[in-house]
């Protein structure tokens, strides 16, 4: 198994990052979206914001995503 974390472009809100967080754990992307809400307010916003920035740079996004789609099928 060979599972990579990618930012996804599909269904994305922002930049991808929740929906590749929720592809790469096989769980709903409006859970990872509320978890990283609240943890952003339970932080005073600051840190989320910040590891959320982050992310959008460390994180790639999907190389060919719609190639990547059709290889998995």
């Amino acid at each position: 198994m060979n599972k990579k974390l990618y930012r996804i472009e599909d269904g994305k809100k922002m930049s991808g990052v929740c929906a590749g967080i929720a592809e790469y754990f096989d769980i709903d992307v409006t859970l990872i979206r509320l978890l990283w809400v609240v943890l952003t307010f339970f932080t005073a916003a600051f840190p989320g914001i910040i590891l959320y920035i982050a992310c959008v740079f460390i994180i790639p996004e999907v190389p060919n995503y719609i190639d990547a789609e059709y290889k998995e099928k």
